[in-house]
């Protein structure tokens, strides 16, 4: 087991901080809480199995399709172009 700041683990893991402080507050990770220098400071417990879970839960930004990003590029063309045309249409009536 190790434990590292909430910092230190967003940076580790290329995550926000906030979405790590969500984690620890739903349980998802396993936190301490030690007061050093009059500050209370969270510390995030290490510990494989849960690492392994977490490592699932995000994907790496390598291992998505160009197919597949292409494709979602195109249909959000098509969706901004039809709030276009809506955006005329509201246009037009004032």
């Amino acid at each position: 087991m190790k434990k590292v700041t909430i910092k230190n683990y967003a940076v580790k893991r290329k995550l926000s901080i906030f979405n790590v402080m969500k984690m620890v507050r739903s349980g998802k990770l396993k936190s301490e809480v030690v007061e050093e220098n009059g500050k209370e400071i969270i510390y995030i417990v290490i510990e494989d199995e849960v690492e392994k879970e977490i490592e699932k839960g995000t994907i790496p930004p390598g291992e998505q399709d160009e197919a597949t990003l292409k494709m979602e590029i195109e249909m959000l063309k098509k969706e901004v172009a039809v709030l276009r045309k809506e955006l005329e249409e509201v246009k037009k009536r004032l």
